[in-house]
């Protein structure tokens, strides 16, 4: 396996603010995909897949062969494509060991009895420091957690995939208020990241525009978010950025795919077992405020 520069596709989908990304090593031209989106219409219901067919064309087109599904983390913001990337191309799923730990949180929230939470919907757990190939680049796993237990970044060359940890510099960086999060664990895979070269480029999972900038982006370097990322640039201190993540946490609303996400991502993209109708369904847990608020 080389250092060997990769060829980096960006695929935006607006209706999440996600990025998805074909990695190619260019000697062997095999690829990897990282976060995937599944299209997922929570009024109706319905699915589909064009977000993760035109990753697929793209690469079919060039001649690629996608051996690998990366996810940074089981995300809650959108639904994972990597299934029907496996079922089209053989590639294998991966994502970091800790997912197992994600998994034991909500696996009685929504009582999925179906999930062993051992990680096993997944093909390739990852340790952190573990290193794999795409062809012939050499890929290594930095564990990340903050945003969830189980965030890792995949760094490929001179490119880190840092998945929700960072965002671009004008726009700071991820919630730690999920179940599981923690926003000095978040400080600290941050500093992490930043200890990398200047020049190294950093690839967001999520972009929504700070205020005052009218385009998406990113792509940005460890020595512009050391210089000026709002949250976390070089002289803030980890209490600061600790008091300022809850605080601003806890004004957050929870995305609007968060529940769907979920359980579908925990399962590695697989949705829940179909009920005796041949319908699958996912739940929407009901949460009283008020003593007999449910009452029937």
């Amino acid at each position: 396996m080389t250092e060997a520069t990769p060829l980096i596709r960006a695929f935006f989908d607006e209706a999440t603010n996600t990025v998805s990304y074909l990695v190619v090593d260019p000697m062997t031209r095999h690829a990897a995909v990282i976060d995937p989106v599944l299209d997922y219409d929570p009024g109706s219901g319905e699915v589909d897949t064009r977000s993760v067919e035109a990753i697929i064309r793209t690469a079919e087109a060039e001649g690629l062969a996608i051996d690998w599904a990366l996810e940074t983390h089981a995300h809650a913001d959108h639904l994972s494509g990597a299934p029907f990337i496996k079922m089209k191309t053989g590639a294998r799923i991966g994502i970091g060991e800790h997912i197992r730990d994600v998994q034991r949180i909500f696996r009685p929230v929504f009582n999925a009895t179906d999930l062993k939470a051992d990680g096993s919907d997944f093909d390739c757990l990852f340790r952190d420091g573990e290193r794999f190939g795409i062809g012939d680049l050499d890929v290594e796993v930095l564990h990340v957690p903050g945003h969830t237990p189980a965030d890792v970044a995949y760094k490929i060359g001179d490119a880190v995939f840092v998945g929700d940890s960072l965002f671009m510099p004008d726009y700071g960086t991820a919630r730690a208020d999920f179940p599981g999060g923690d926003a000095r664990q978040l400080y600290r895979s941050i500093r992490r990241l930043l200890a990398l070269p200047p020049e190294t480029r950093l690839f967001m999972c999520h972009d929504y525009k700070a205020p005052g900038r009218d385009h998406y982006a990113w792509e940005t370097t460890v020595a512009e978010e050391r210089a000026g990322n709002k949250h976390v640039r070089d002289g803030v201190t980890e209490d600061e950025f600790v008091a300022m993540r809850q605080a601003r946490d806890a004004t957050l609303a929870a995305p609007k795919l968060l529940l769907p996400s979920i359980q579908v991502n925990i399962r590695a993209g697989r949705f829940p077992p179909a009920e005796s109708n041949g319908v699958r369904y996912l739940l929407i847990p009901v949460k009283p405020k008020s003593e007999g608020a449910t009452a029937s």
